[in-house]
């Protein structure tokens, strides 16, 4: 994994508020309610309703945000060559905190 910023350290708690605060930004003009606050449960697919564009935007906020490029995404969205159907809020901040924390 390629960090660019080698002295930007994150703790598994700025790396789950900074995604929630992520999640909560790209869907606050979506036209959905929400049953829940997004937290670690919430499902991406089934509970905000993303599709593959959401994803990507995803991916480019989550490097932009943390400040880390090149990281392997396709670990948490791909398992034995086929997408997932399904990611968790819980899910992406583990696999955040392998990548990014040091």
């Amino acid at each position: 994994m390629e960090n660019n910023n080698k002295s930007q350290i994150f703790t598994r708690e700025e790396i789950l508020n900074g995604l929630i605060e992520i999640l909560k930004d790209m869907t606050s003009d979506w036209d959905m309610e929400f049953d829940n606050p997004i937290g670690t449960d919430t499902k991406l697919i089934n509970d905000l309703g993303f599709e593959s564009i959401d994803i990507v935007q995803l991916v480019v906020a989550i490097e932009e945000r943390f400040r880390c490029r090149k990281m392997p995404f396709e670990e948490i969205f791909m398992v034995d060559g086929r997408y997932v159907d399904e990611i968790l809020v819980r899910d992406t901040v583990d696999f955040l905190s392998r990548h990014i924390i040091q």
